[in-house]
């Protein structure tokens, strides 16, 4: 954390990587390679079928997010881009969004709310416009705040 920045950005905290058929990502991501399948959300205002997978081991696991659109001709469509958004993990979610919106990064809209993983979450839009200048230059990313646990974790690392 800087003296100015009010939070810090840990680590990753999941990947999202979205096709017209999770099946298919499935074969991949945990058949060929893997990642062990933790459980399944669906949401029908976030259009969204997804498998939450993990890789990696303890509070430092990184989620893999396998999803598929509901309905592919409504928005937001998931599978667009295939490689759909990242997480990270943040130590302080509320200080994050006030502090980076007052510098004129834009969010999408919906503010902090409970996220699949049922972590507090906010998403950095991909584009800027007038009112927020800032983007995060086509990328979706998704701020998560970190529980407990896991800022301990990364205070292990960072001391270590």
């Amino acid at each position: 954390m800087t003296k100015d920045r009010p939070f810090s950005v840990l680590g990753v905290q999941q990947i999202a990587i979205g096709s017209n058929d999770k099946n298919s990502l499935r074969g991949f991501w945990i058949d060929l390679l893997g990642l062990e399948f933790q459980k399944t959300f669906i949401s029908e205002s976030e259009n969204v079928d997804e498998d939450i997978c993990a890789i990696g081991v303890g509070h430092l696991a990184v989620e893999v997010d396998l999803m598929q659109p509901i309905d592919a001709t409504r928005s937001p469509k998931v599978n667009n881009p295939a490689l759909n958004h990242i997480g990270l993990w943040v130590d302080d979610l509320a200080a994050a969004v006030a502090w980076l919106t007052s510098k004129g990064l834009r969010f999408t809209p919906g503010g902090i709310r409970q996220g699949a993983a049922g972590h507090d979450v906010c998403f950095v839009h991909p584009k800027a416009n007038d009112e927020f200048p800032l983007s995060a230059e086509g990328v979706l990313v998704e701020l998560v705040q970190a529980p407990k646990r896991v800022i301990a974790a990364y205070g292990v690392i960072a001391q270590g």
